[in-house]
């Protein structure tokens, strides 16, 4: 009688405690299985290993150890039975090669406003389908610009879970912010990454060109928040195409001619006027002015080289767009290759190969452009009214690769330009290589093999269809894509869940 009286007394207890266990662990399985949609990969704590790892410290054979999203441990192949544990979960990559995964410092991903040109979710699947890990979006093609903290956060909104991979911003340097110190201070305070001017029309009406005046005062403020001024160097002067030949609008010469090189190495020179004021000692210690998508690989070269020489904190990016094609071998009415700067002749682009063989360019990024198929006017290959823009963000990788074996590019080379060199540009010290404490940024991809990117390719990013580089034989295969860790794309799948990050600056 005590026995079942006290069992009595303890049923409410028990059924307290095993409703809260039902409760507590209920809750964790929901929370891991919500965690697991953001991953491919059912781990938080894991090894990755491979013949080919590409570190800071060269190329090595060994193993990389990956917990809560970063970077724990990296070994060389004899110290691996050492490390590895067996209750840890082991991917063996065999010959494929690991890297850091690749920092695009220039795409236009057109959303809010926009996103029939692009969009975050179709932009930001492109980007993990080929081994970026991070993208830094433009201000511009956004409706509107990001030119306040207002317009910053209608980005952040539009950006929220709805991107596969980490994306930061750069906000815009206008006439309306340049000489008012106040708000510039207060878009940089909102977290944009940096600034990003115009020194020619962009094209969009609420993203005005900038003069030396509005460049010079800008970088002034940035000197205090230590962050870079982005400069599209072209500026307006007169064309070839009043030299009374036959200027046919189909033709890309034609176009070719409407921006010579002296356009970029007018507004080059221009812009070097200032960029003696981020000399250690000088007024605007502390900022940084990037050259974007240089394309004039003489003058315009030269005078960067001269700049850099003398002390001026400068920086220069080209395109793989640049590197790939060349002004002669562009097809009659083709207007999916139109871009600004223009794509120049083979001559000009061997000497871009040289630059960047010889560290002389710094940097690259895909200056992703796209916009609605209707606009490139493929119909009619119009190139003086068609809209300007190289969508290739999905590819960048592989054409780097591709067009680069020919001039000898080493592993090492391509994760300098695409990761290092990038995330150092945009102030983001956690990303860019393969070493202990960084995020777990990394891609796997195979160099030797080759695919034809054709329509039955897999193309995630909005309007294949413009993209100049449908038709081409490419090498590099792009396997797997870690973002802090998680497996957000791997042999051909996307994880379900959007769950990459807001870059910020504080």
């Amino acid at each position: 009688m005590e026995r079942s009286l006290l069992q009595w007394r303890l049923l409410p207890l028990l059924a307290l405690i095993a409703s809260f266990l039902s409760v507590f662990f209920g809750s964790r399985s929901y929370q891991e299985t919500q965690g697991s949609k953001c991953s491919l990969l059912p781990h938080d704590h894991y090894w990755i290993s491979s013949k080919r790892i590409v570190t800071p410290d060269g190329l090595i054979s060994g193993s990389v150890e990956v917990n809560g999203g970063v970077i724990v441990s990296v070994v060389k192949g004899e110290d691996w039975f050492k490390k590895q544990r067996s209750r840890v979960k082991v991917i063996d990559y065999g010959e494929a090669v690991i890297m850091p995964g690749l920092v695009d410092v220039h795409a236009h991903l057109d959303d809010p406003g926009r996103s029939e040109w692009e969009g975050f979710p179709s932009g930001t699947k492109a980007a993990a389908a080929g081994g970026i890990t991070t993208l830094i979006d433009m201000p511009l093609n956004s409706d509107p610009s990001t030119v306040s903290p207002e317009t910053l956060k209608l980005k952040i909104e539009a950006a929220e879970k709805r991107i596969l991979v980490d994306v930061g911003f750069w906000g815009g340097l206008v006439p309306d912010n340049a000489l008012n110190s106040s708000a510039l201070e207060s878009l940089l305070d909102a977290g944009v990454l940096g600034l990003k001017s115009f020194m020619c029309p962009s094209g969009i009406n609420d993203f005005p060109m900038t003069n030396i005046t509005h460049i010079k005062e800008g970088l002034f403020v940035l000197a205090k928040y230590k962050r870079p001024l982005l400069v599209h160097a072209e500026v307006e002067m007169d064309s070839e195409i009043d030299d009374g030949t036959d200027n046919d609008p189909r033709s890309y010469l034609t176009y070719l001619k409407t921006r010579p090189t002296s356009w970029e190495e007018g507004a080059i020179r221009n812009l070097l006027s200032v960029t003696e004021n981020t000399r250690i000692g000088g007024s605007a210690e502390g900022a940084h002015v990037h050259i974007v998508h240089l394309s004039d690989a003489s003058s315009s070269l030269d005078l960067i080289k001269e700049a850099k020489g003398k002390g001026d904190s400068v920086t220069v990016e080209t395109c793989p767009h640049y590197l790939a094609f060349s002004a002669e071998e562009i097809p009659e009415g083709d207007t999916r290759f139109k871009c600004s700067p223009p794509i120049r002749h083979a001559a000009n682009r061997e000497k871009l190969w040289e630059a960047m063989m010889e560290g002389d360019i710094d940097m690259l990024s895909s200056d992703h452009s796209p916009t609605k198929p209707e606009l490139k006017l493929l119909s009619d290959g119009n190139f003086l009214k068609a809209w300007g823009g190289i969508s290739s963000l999905q590819f960048v990788l592989p054409v780097t690769w591709s067009y680069g074996r020919k001039y000898g590019v080493t592993l090492e080379q391509v994760a300098s330009w695409w990761s290092d060199r990038p995330s150092k540009l945009a102030g983001l010290h956690s990303k860019g290589a393969i070493a202990v404490g960084k995020h777990a940024d990394i891609v796997v991809w195979e160099p030797e093999v080759e695919f034809d990117l054709d329509e039955d390719h897999p193309i995630h990013f909005k309007h294949p269809s413009i993209s100049a580089f449908l038709g081409r034989k490419l090498s590099g295969k792009v396997v797997s894509t870690f973002v802090r860790g998680n497996l957000v794309f791997g042999e051909g799948k996307h994880a379900s869940d959007a769950c990459g990050s807001l870059l910020l600056a504080s």
